[in-house]
């Protein structure tokens, strides 16, 4: 559904830093796709930072999905608090939340099994993905918001990251070694495993295959957007330099707990370990507090802010895009002016000018709609 963007008032609801930090996720995980895209497609030399972690670390392609779904928390109560406040939250306010929740998985489904519903003949088909655990976590978020209060949200976050650090270390449901620090060997995965038949319908495959985003995962993953619920609720109420300050203060802390924490429980996109929702959502609010602080002045945004906020304003359709680009046999054509340069400058660089022009690409599209007035809604 589009609609029109409404002038927004003296003290607008719709941050500028949430847009630009949204739209920097977003921009990262078109990034992250478009590198491993090229990787694969033209079999060319990348950097390594724009690739996901193999498992336990943390690579700058790491961060981007982590940022997008704290942003997807952090927007819950400037959404719906509101709603909230004047009491007026009943079935039907619930039931909106569940059902756009619910829209969220369905076109996160129909997205990564596209090959499947050009081919039934193949029984490969993924569960999960990217919009799939989005959609989980914005409902789980949206009606503990609107059923719970701040204390009992954040408790139920801190429950959750604490209890999934003894379930990952049980043993493995189908058997074989559990070791943490290797890759699959882990309760988590093995639920994947025997719940979608030995990783025929899992992201990795074979007999020690998982889903990166699996269904244990979603729980560290609610407790993610949970935090970001909180500081949401902190930049509804409190603005300016000092609240800023005490973001940055808050992501140090997170930030420096997790690393800790990850020397025992390490950081793993892969599971969503405990350390790495604290490490990453420690990372995202340090950012977001410097955004906040540069701004939330209540001016006319920058000109450098406008580029991100394309991206943030329409961020699902910027993800739908990168997804289905992929299928279409013009996104070889992004690989001409690779194969045109790798011979004669440093090879990973030749190989982010195809990712830059894909960027720039979708970038135009949801410029325009942002020049339109137009913002997409799911």
């Amino acid at each position: 559904m589009i609609t029109e963007a409404a002038t927004p008032p003296a003290r607008p609801v719709r941050l500028i830093s949430l847009d630009v930090l949204r739209g920097l996720a977003v921009i990262g995980m078109i990034l992250a796709n478009a590198t491993d895209g090229v990787k694969e497609g033209f079999h060319a030399q990348v950097f390594s930072q724009l690739l996901h972690e193999r498992w336990e670390g943390l690579h700058l392609a790491d961060t981007v999905f982590p940022a997008f779904l704290m942003m997807v928390g952090v927007s819950v109560p400037l959404a719906l608090g509101k709603i909230k406040a004047s009491g007026a939250v009943d079935a039907g306010v619930l039931s909106k939340v569940i059902w756009r929740a619910i829209r969220l998985v369905a076109l996160g489904f129909i997205l990564v099994n596209i090959d499947y519903f050009a081919n039934f003949a193949t029984n490969t088909w993924r569960l999960f993905g990217v919009l799939q655990r989005t959609g989980l976590v914005y409902g789980a978020c949206g009606l503990l918001f609107l059923t719970c209060g701040p204390k009992t949200r954040l408790g139920i976050a801190a429950g959750l990251l604490i209890f999934y650090w003894p379930l990952a270390l049980l043993p493995q449901l189908d058997a074989g070694p559990s070791d943490i620090w290797v890759r699959g060997h882990n309760f988590i995965g093995s639920v994947d495993r025997v719940w979608l038949g030995d990783g025929h319908h899992n992201y990795v495959k074979g007999p020690e295959g998982y889903d990166p985003e699996g269904l244990l995962g979603t729980l560290p993953a609610i407790a993610h957007g949970l935090i970001g619920v909180a500081v949401g609720e902190f930049i509804s109420r409190n603005r300016g330099p000092s609240a800023a300050g005490r973001l940055a203060i808050a992501g140090l802390v997170m930030l420096l707990v997790g690393i800790g924490w990850g020397f025992v429980f390490p950081v793993i996109k892969d599971i969503w370990s405990s350390s790495f929702v604290l490490v990453t959502c420690g990372l995202t609010t340090l950012v977001l507090a410097s955004l906040h602080f540069v701004l939330d002045r209540g001016k006319a945004p920058h000109w450098a802010a406008l580029f991100p906020m394309a991206f943030g304003i329409n961020a699902i359709v910027a993800y739908v895009l990168d997804e289905l680009w992929y299928q279409l046999p013009t996104w070889s054509l992004f690989g001409l002016p690779y194969f045109g340069l790798r011979g004669w400058i440093y090879e990973p660089i030749a190989a982010l000018i195809p990712v830059i022009l894909f960027i720039l690409f979708i970038w135009m599209c949801v410029e325009y709609l942002r020049r339109q007035n137009w913002i997409v809604k799911i």
